[in-house]
């Protein structure tokens, strides 16, 4: 690890003067000290925000709810508020990690932690997130984890949150604070920038942006919410395909239908086309086939992610199935029910 400085900010103005392109915040650092333990990541100062007062609590938001971007991983999944109404959120917190990463991991960070590629993390390999215009050596090369929708040229890396995908499919917003103190709330695809030819900005904060708090909507009502990962071990792994859903059954068809897709893209994947082919169906087999293949009827960019295609199609099916009440739900509920 290179030497760096180290600043502990008291108020978010200090943590604000203190941040700059040679700077990188830290809070519970689960992504971050890996990182630059491996010369990754190599920033001049690191600047602690866990001293921060407000930003560790859970509080009501109109109809929804603030996050602040301090809360821990385990604490959100655990709140009887997010059990209740998001249970999407709470279930795809607990496939993530491990109990002691979760402990650690803040809301903030969880949503900026860096990609897993195996290329991104080897310094010894050209990766043009690392390193602008090196190439990219998944081109060609090993791409188990690697993204199939998205991608560029220059990267075909895939975003890791499973948190950020059930957020995706919530509609929640992310409050972002500038220097100058002024606060602005952006859409979590306004907040992550697709890799094009310049993979290494992934977001579209400023240097001295600091992410505030996340904020839920009222959940939908009368929804029912499920979320699904498929992984290589049964805890403590990646997403190779997951699928978040908010269904709303209205008369025996589809009123309403939000979908996030994970461990696919170089952000929580999301198409509005599939979402409008659902609208006032009838759900079936026929039809949930029909959006599925239309989702993943490209092929993959590497060959070793075709493999993802009949994968996300198959849970994408199935959790329809749950989320219509074709199948017996396992963590769908009225979203709603217990709100009160």
């Amino acid at each position: 690890m290179r030497a760096f400085d180290y600043t502990r900010a008291e108020s978010l103005d200090q943590a604000a003067a203190a941040l700059d392109p040679a700077a990188s915040v830290i809070a519970g650092g689960t992504n971050l000290l890996d990182l630059m333990k491996l010369q990754v990541m190599t920033p001049e100062r690191v600047v602690d925000i866990t001293r921060l007062p407000g930003l560790d609590a859970i509080e009501p938001e109109g109809e929804g709810l603030r996050l602040g971007a301090l809360v821990r991983n385990s604490d959100l999944a655990a709140d009887p508020r997010i059990r209740a109404r998001y249970p999407l959120l709470s279930r795809a917190l607990l496939s993530g990690a491990s109990g002691q990463i979760r402990n650690k991991a803040t809301t903030g960070g969880n949503l900026l932690q860096r990609t897993r590629c195996p290329y991104f993390y080897d310094p010894a390999m050209a990766c043009s997130k690392r390193e602008p215009g090196a190439g990219c050596a998944a081109q060609g090369g090993v791409g188990r984890m690697l993204a199939i929708f998205g991608t560029s040229d220059a990267c075909l890396a895939a975003h890791p949150s499973d948190m950020a995908v059930a957020l995706r499919a919530l509609d929640a917003e992310v409050e972002v604070r500038s220097r100058d103190g002024g606060l602005r709330r952006l859409a979590l695809d306004e907040l992550y920038r697709l890799p094009g030819d310049r993979p290494d900005l992934e977001t579209t904060l400023a240097a001295d942006d600091l992410i505030t708090a996340v904020i839920l909507p009222a959940p939908v009502a009368g929804s029912v919410q499920a979320y699904r990962k498929l992984r290589d071990r049964a805890s403590y792994a990646f997403a190779l395909v997951s699928v978040a859903a908010v269904i709303r059954m209205d008369q025996g068809r589809i009123g309403q239908a939000a979908l996030a897709f994970g461990g696919v893209a170089p952000r929580p994947w999301r198409d509005a086309g599939l979402e409008a082919m659902l609208h006032g169906k009838t759900p079936d087999e026929a039809l949930f086939r029909e959006v599925a293949q239309r989702l993943t009827a490209d092929p993959a960019p590497n060959p070793d992610t075709e493999f993802k295609r009949p994968l996300l199609r198959r849970t994408l099916v199935a959790v329809l199935r749950e989320a219509t009440g074709l199948a017996q739900p396992s963590i769908g509920t009225d979203a709603t029910k217990d709100a009160a």
